[in-house]
C-alpha cells in the first residue's frame, strides 16, 4: 500500500522533470516572439569568411604542389646531367682499352711485339718434367 500512495508523488516529480527539460531545450534556440528577424548581414559575412578562408587554403594547397614539382623537375635534369656524364666517361674507357690504343701506349713505352707467342693451357694440370724442360 505504502507504493500506490506514492505514486502521485511520481507523477508530479516526472511533470516537473518534463517541464524543466523543456525549458532548457527552449534556451537554446533564440526567441524570436518579439518580432526580431535574423540577420542577413551576419550569414553574408559567415559565408564570404568562409569562402575567403577555403581559396587560401586551395591556394597553399597549391602553392605546395607547385614547389614539389619544381624540385621533381630540377631532379629529374640533375639524373640526366649525370646520366650523360656516366656515358661519357664509359665512352672514353672504351676508347682507352680497345686493342689499338693498348698497342699503341705499348709501343710508345718501348714494348716490342712478340715474335713467337707462348700459351698458357689451364685445363691440364702441369707435370713437374713439364716445368724443368720449359
Amino acid at each position: 500500500m505504502a507504493m500506490t500512495a506514492l505514486a502521485p508523488a511520481i507523477n508530479r516529480s516526472k511533470e516537473i522533470l518534463a517541464e524543466k527539460s523543456s525549458r532548457v531545450v527552449l534556451k537554446l534556440v533564440p526567441d524570436l516572439s518579439s518580432g526580431q528577424q535574423a540577420n542577413r548581414k551576419f550569414f553574408a559575412k559567415f559565408v564570404t569568411i568562409v569562402g575567403v578562408i577555403g581559396l587560401l587554403f586551395l591556394l597553399l594547397i597549391n602553392t605546395l604542389l607547385n614547389q614539389d614539382a619544381i624540385a621533381l623537375a630540377k631532379l629529374k635534369y640533375e639524373a640526366k646531367l649525370v646520366s650523360d656524364e656516366r656515358e661519357a666517361i664509359a665512352r672514353q674507357i672504351d676508347a682507352l682499352s680497345s686493342p689499338e690504343a693498348l698497342a699503341k701506349a705499348a709501343t710508345d713505352l718501348g714494348m716490342k711485339p712478340s715474335e713467337s707467342p707462348t700459351f698458357l693451357i689451364l685445363d691440364k694440370p702441369v707435370t713437374e718434367t713439364e716445368t724443368n724442360n720449359g
